[in-house]
Protein backbone atom coordinates (compact mmCIF):
# COMPACT_ATOMS: atom_id res chain seq x y z
CA UNK A 1 0.00 0.00 0.00
CA UNK A 2 1.08 3.57 -0.59
CA UNK A 3 2.23 5.51 2.43
CA UNK A 4 -0.94 6.29 4.40
CA UNK A 5 -1.32 9.64 6.12
CA UNK A 6 -4.11 10.46 8.55
CA UNK A 7 -5.72 13.89 8.25
CA UNK A 8 -7.85 15.43 11.01
CA UNK A 9 -9.55 18.77 10.30
CA UNK A 10 -10.27 20.89 13.39
CA UNK A 11 -12.16 24.17 13.37
CA UNK A 12 -11.40 26.99 15.79
CA UNK A 13 -12.30 25.72 19.26
CA UNK A 14 -14.43 28.72 20.18
CA UNK A 15 -16.68 27.92 17.20
CA UNK A 16 -16.96 24.19 17.82
CA UNK A 17 -19.98 22.23 19.03
CA UNK A 18 -22.46 25.11 19.34
CA UNK A 19 -25.35 22.65 19.14
CA UNK A 20 -24.33 21.44 22.60
CA UNK A 21 -25.03 24.88 24.07
CA UNK A 22 -28.29 23.73 25.75
CA UNK A 23 -26.29 21.43 28.06
CA UNK A 24 -22.69 22.75 27.99
CA UNK A 25 -21.40 26.29 28.33
CA UNK A 26 -18.66 27.62 26.07
CA UNK A 27 -15.84 26.62 28.41
CA UNK A 28 -17.15 23.06 28.77
CA UNK A 29 -17.64 22.71 25.01
CA UNK A 30 -14.07 23.81 24.41
CA UNK A 31 -12.75 21.33 26.99
CA UNK A 32 -14.83 18.54 25.46
CA UNK A 33 -13.58 19.29 21.95
CA UNK A 34 -9.97 19.18 23.12
CA UNK A 35 -10.58 15.90 24.94
CA UNK A 36 -12.14 14.37 21.82
CA UNK A 37 -9.24 15.59 19.70
CA UNK A 38 -6.82 13.92 22.13
CA UNK A 39 -8.84 10.69 21.93
CA UNK A 40 -8.64 10.70 18.13
CA UNK A 41 -4.95 11.55 18.06
CA UNK A 42 -4.17 8.85 20.61
CA UNK A 43 -5.94 6.29 18.42
CA UNK A 44 -3.97 7.43 15.38
CA UNK A 45 -0.68 7.48 17.27
CA UNK A 46 -1.24 3.88 18.33
CA UNK A 47 -2.08 2.61 14.85
CA UNK A 48 0.43 0.38 13.05
CA UNK A 49 -0.03 1.39 9.43
CA UNK A 50 0.29 5.18 9.30
CA UNK A 51 3.16 7.16 7.81
CA UNK A 52 2.12 10.21 9.82
CA UNK A 53 -0.65 12.46 11.09
CA UNK A 54 -1.65 15.89 9.77
CA UNK A 55 -4.02 18.18 11.67
CA UNK A 56 -5.57 20.89 9.53
CA UNK A 57 -6.39 23.82 11.79
CA UNK A 58 -5.92 27.52 12.45
CA UNK A 59 -6.50 27.10 16.19
CA UNK A 60 -3.22 27.48 18.14
CA UNK A 61 -4.38 25.38 21.10
CA UNK A 62 -5.53 22.53 18.85
CA UNK A 63 -2.23 22.76 16.99
CA UNK A 64 -0.27 22.54 20.24
CA UNK A 65 -2.21 19.43 21.27
CA UNK A 66 -1.60 17.89 17.85
CA UNK A 67 2.14 18.47 18.08
CA UNK A 68 2.22 16.63 21.42
CA UNK A 69 1.06 13.55 19.53
CA UNK A 70 3.68 14.01 16.83
CA UNK A 71 1.31 15.45 14.23
CA UNK A 72 2.22 17.93 11.52
CA UNK A 73 0.06 21.05 11.13
CA UNK A 74 -1.52 22.25 7.89
CA UNK A 75 -2.97 25.74 7.75
CA UNK A 76 -3.72 25.60 4.02
CA UNK A 77 -7.37 26.55 3.47
CA UNK A 78 -8.14 25.62 7.10
CA UNK A 79 -10.15 28.79 7.57
CA UNK A 80 -12.47 27.92 4.68
CA UNK A 81 -13.97 24.81 6.22
CA UNK A 82 -13.20 21.13 6.58
CA UNK A 83 -13.78 20.26 2.92
CA UNK A 84 -11.35 22.87 1.62
CA UNK A 85 -8.73 22.11 4.28
CA UNK A 86 -8.79 18.39 3.51
CA UNK A 87 -8.69 19.03 -0.24
CA UNK A 88 -5.52 21.09 0.17
CA UNK A 89 -3.83 18.28 2.07
CA UNK A 90 -5.10 15.69 -0.43
CA UNK A 91 -3.48 17.56 -3.30
CA UNK A 92 -0.16 17.71 -1.47
CA UNK A 93 -0.27 14.00 -0.57
CA UNK A 94 -1.26 13.00 -4.11
CA UNK A 95 1.89 14.65 -5.41
CA UNK A 96 3.80 12.18 -3.20
CA UNK A 97 1.69 9.24 -4.45
CA UNK A 98 0.42 8.80 -0.89
CA UNK A 99 -2.93 7.61 0.44
CA UNK A 100 -5.07 9.61 2.87
CA UNK A 101 -7.29 8.63 5.78
CA UNK A 102 -9.50 11.50 6.89
CA UNK A 103 -10.94 11.21 10.37
CA UNK A 104 -13.38 13.47 12.21
CA UNK A 105 -12.03 15.11 15.36
CA UNK A 106 -15.20 14.39 17.38
CA UNK A 107 -15.28 10.58 17.55
CA UNK A 108 -14.04 10.01 21.11
CA UNK A 109 -14.33 6.21 21.12
CA UNK A 110 -11.92 5.70 18.21
CA UNK A 111 -9.11 3.27 18.90
CA UNK A 112 -6.01 2.04 17.09
CA UNK A 113 -7.73 -1.21 16.08
CA UNK A 114 -10.34 0.79 14.16
CA UNK A 115 -7.61 2.70 12.32
CA UNK A 116 -5.76 -0.49 11.44
CA UNK A 117 -8.98 -2.07 10.15
CA UNK A 118 -9.49 0.92 7.87
CA UNK A 119 -5.91 0.71 6.63
CA UNK A 120 -6.30 -2.96 5.78
CA UNK A 121 -9.50 -2.34 3.81
CA UNK A 122 -7.80 0.46 1.91
CA UNK A 123 -4.76 -1.55 0.82
CA UNK A 124 -4.31 -1.41 -2.96
CA UNK A 125 -4.55 1.35 -5.53
CA UNK A 126 -7.84 3.04 -6.36
CA UNK A 127 -9.44 2.07 -3.09
CA UNK A 128 -12.12 4.13 -1.37
CA UNK A 129 -13.30 3.12 2.10
CA UNK A 130 -15.92 5.06 4.02
CA UNK A 131 -17.26 4.91 7.59
CA UNK A 132 -20.76 6.35 8.12
CA UNK A 133 -21.93 8.19 11.21
CA UNK A 134 -24.32 6.52 13.62
CA UNK A 135 -27.40 7.99 11.91
CA UNK A 136 -26.14 6.99 8.47
CA UNK A 137 -26.07 10.51 7.04
CA UNK A 138 -22.59 11.82 7.79
CA UNK A 139 -19.07 10.61 7.09
CA UNK A 140 -16.84 10.01 10.11
CA UNK A 141 -13.87 8.53 8.25
CA UNK A 142 -12.83 8.06 4.65
CA UNK A 143 -9.75 6.47 3.11
CA UNK A 144 -8.67 7.47 -0.39
CA UNK A 145 -5.86 5.65 -2.17
CA UNK A 146 -4.49 7.72 -3.85
CA UNK A 147 -5.22 10.74 -1.65
CA UNK A 148 -7.16 12.69 -4.29
CA UNK A 149 -9.18 9.71 -5.56
CA UNK A 150 -12.54 11.13 -4.42
CA UNK A 151 -13.24 14.74 -3.40
CA UNK A 152 -14.46 14.74 0.20
CA UNK A 153 -17.30 16.93 1.48
CA UNK A 154 -18.29 16.94 5.13
CA UNK A 155 -21.53 17.33 7.06
CA UNK A 156 -24.86 15.62 6.45
CA UNK A 157 -25.76 14.10 4.04
CA UNK A 158 -22.14 13.54 3.05
CA UNK A 159 -22.28 9.74 3.27
CA UNK A 160 -24.57 9.30 0.26
CA UNK A 161 -22.79 12.08 -1.59
CA UNK A 162 -19.46 10.30 -1.13
CA UNK A 163 -20.89 7.00 -2.35
CA UNK A 164 -22.29 8.71 -5.44
CA UNK A 165 -19.01 10.55 -6.12
CA UNK A 166 -17.07 7.29 -5.92
CA UNK A 167 -19.44 5.42 -8.23
CA UNK A 168 -19.35 8.29 -10.71
CA UNK A 169 -15.60 7.64 -10.96
CA UNK A 170 -16.11 3.96 -11.66
CA UNK A 171 -15.19 2.91 -8.13
CA UNK A 172 -16.82 0.36 -5.89
CA UNK A 173 -16.71 2.00 -2.46
CA UNK A 174 -16.18 -0.18 0.58
CA UNK A 175 -18.43 0.68 3.53
CA UNK A 176 -16.88 -0.16 6.88
CA UNK A 177 -19.18 -0.01 9.90
CA UNK A 178 -17.32 0.40 13.17
CA UNK A 179 -19.49 1.29 16.19
CA UNK A 180 -16.70 3.23 17.91
CA UNK A 181 -16.11 5.37 14.83
CA UNK A 182 -19.82 5.83 14.20
CA UNK A 183 -20.46 7.88 17.35
CA UNK A 184 -19.67 11.51 16.68
CA UNK A 185 -20.67 14.21 19.13
CA UNK A 186 -22.89 16.98 17.78
CA UNK A 187 -26.15 16.94 19.74
CA UNK A 188 -27.02 16.49 23.44
CA UNK A 189 -28.38 13.04 22.60
CA UNK A 190 -24.90 12.09 21.41
CA UNK A 191 -23.52 12.91 24.85
CA UNK A 192 -26.07 10.54 26.37
CA UNK A 193 -25.01 7.83 23.93
CA UNK A 194 -21.34 8.41 24.79
CA UNK A 195 -22.07 8.18 28.51
CA UNK A 196 -23.55 4.66 28.21
CA UNK A 197 -21.24 3.36 25.46
CA UNK A 198 -18.71 0.68 26.44
CA UNK A 199 -15.08 1.68 26.56
CA UNK A 200 -13.07 4.55 28.00
CA UNK A 201 -12.01 7.87 26.57
CA UNK A 202 -10.84 11.26 27.77
CA UNK A 203 -14.06 12.84 26.58
CA UNK A 204 -16.23 10.26 28.30
CA UNK A 205 -14.40 10.78 31.59
CA UNK A 206 -14.97 14.51 31.25
CA UNK A 207 -18.73 14.29 30.82
CA UNK A 208 -19.99 14.25 34.43
CA UNK A 209 -17.92 17.28 35.48
CA UNK A 210 -18.60 19.13 32.25
CA UNK A 211 -22.35 18.77 32.44
CA UNK A 212 -22.85 19.29 36.17
CA UNK A 213 -20.38 22.17 36.24
CA UNK A 214 -22.59 24.63 34.34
Amino acid sequence: MSALWAVVPVKELDLAKTRLAPVLDASARRALMLAMLEDVLAALAGARHLAGIIVATLDPVAAAVARRFGADISRADAGRGHSEAVAAVARALARKNAAMLTLAADIPLACAADIDALARRGAGRRRFVIVPSRDGTGTNAALCNPADLVPLRFGAPSFRAHLAAARARGLKPAVLRRPRLALDIDEPSDLAALRIAPGRSRAKALLPAAITGR
